[in-house]
């Protein structure tokens, strides 16, 4: 099992060009796992803000899946999700992401959307990828 947990926009940034597209698919090429919930905002982005067909949309989601591990979302990721908000501040669905990755056994978190190198209930680290790119 992986240790790693790729948040939604390493998944996006692949639809780059540049150094982002290039960090991220050194990431994804790791197999992190990622959450039901990152596939669901990647496919909102895929079809509105990328304006990828619903053809492109399925085939980009089924590479990601390829690669990565996926977490279910169930009332665990839910309720654990809830306190992190409340304790951590987060928002509902930074939230569910971080609870996926600690329910999975995830020390790290890759994203560029929370605070770089949080260390979440002693367990998880979050790491922006691009902090240098």
């Amino acid at each position: 099992m992986s240790a790693e947990f790729a948040d939604t926009n390493i998944v996006l940034s692949l639809l780059d060009d540049g150094p982002k597209a290039d960090r991220a698919e050194a990431i994804l090429g790791q197999g992190p796992r990622i959450s039901v919930q990152v596939l669901n905002e990647a496919l909102v982005n895929c079809r509105r803000k990328a304006g990828l067909s619903w053809d492109e949309t399925g085939a980009f989601l089924a590479s990601i899946q390829v690669l990565c591990p996926v977490e279910e979302l169930t009332m665990r990721t839910h309720e654990v999700g809830r306190a992190l908000a409340e304790r951590y501040g987060f928002s509902v669905y930074d939230a569910m992401i971080v609870s996926a990755a600690l329910i999975a056994g995830c020390t790290t978190l890759w994203t560029e959307d929370m605070q770089d190198g949080l260390l979440v209930e002693g367990r998880l680290r979050i790491i922006n990828p691009f902090a240098q790119v």
